[in-house]
């Protein structure tokens, strides 16, 4: 019964930062959740990014967080792709979209590749590139390889969400159009600095950024190099 009454504490505290993104088709409420994980809903779907477990969680149940309708994975690493919490969220009929290298071995999702979208009720879901260009463990190696993570822009009445992923600021990023609410990830060695990840931001102007999976990062120095641009950013805190 304490693990429980815990669990909705923290899940409330959790979801008190939700914001809400008003649409032609309704409201979408985006809540931050812990680093890379986030929840959209939104014409009565339930999107969860990246769920990942507690570490003090991690035999409790999901912070009384609703379960999915449609779980988006971005890349294979253990702060994305989670199974057990998968295992947590997901429900009779919930719908998993990943890169291919996640699918190998999440059973039954979804592939999208780099490029590829998808229609998922009244939301379209689009794959894009995430990768590193320069940065990797040892020389001629990258953390995240080309086509083996995702990015996801997410429309939903007329407007448009970015979801980075483990990305630099790679081409694909700068080339995006139109985007109202962008989420962009700082941390090194992996990503980027925040002031590299600051000027990947001015390249495709989104309305609204949240710097997210930025731990070790300072999100205030990403605020800062934004300062004068007509970007509005908006910081959270990822790490209670």
């Amino acid at each position: 019964m304490r693990t429980v009454l815990l669990s909705l504490l923290v899940a409330v505290a959790l979801l008190g930062q939700t914001d809400a993104f008003n649409t032609a088709e309704g409201v979408v409420k985006i809540s931050p959740i812990r680093h890379a994980s986030l929840m959209l809903e939104g014409g009565g779907q339930v999107i969860h990014v990246d769920p990942v477990s507690f570490p003090e969680n991690s035999s409790g149940p999901p912070l009384a967080l609703p379960l999915a309708d449609l779980i988006l994975i971005t890349h294979i690493h253990r702060d994305h792709l989670d199974p057990a919490m998968l295992s947590k969220l997901r429900k009779t009929g919930t719908v998993i979209m990943a890169p291919e290298a996640v699918a190998k071995t999440v059973l039954g999702a979804v592939i999208l590749r780099n490029g590829e979208s998808r229609a998922f009720g009244p939301w379209k879901i689009e794959a894009i590139a995430a990768y590193n260009l320069q940065r990797g463990p040892a020389p001629g190696q990258l953390f995240h390889p080309k086509g083996q993570g995702n990015g996801y822009v997410l429309t939903y009445g007329g407007k448009r969400f970015y979801i980075s992923g483990d990305t630099e600021a790679v081409p694909e990023m700068k080339a995006l159009k139109n985007i109202d609410v962008a989420f962009i990830c700082m941390n090194l060695p992996y990503t980027m600095a925040p002031e590299e990840a600051a000027e990947a931001v001015r390249a495709f102007k989104p309305r609204i950024v949240y710097p997210y999976h930025y731990h070790g990062s300072d999100p205030a120095a990403f605020a800062s190099a934004l300062a004068g641009s007509g970007i509005e950013v908006r910081l959270r805190n990822w790490y209670r």
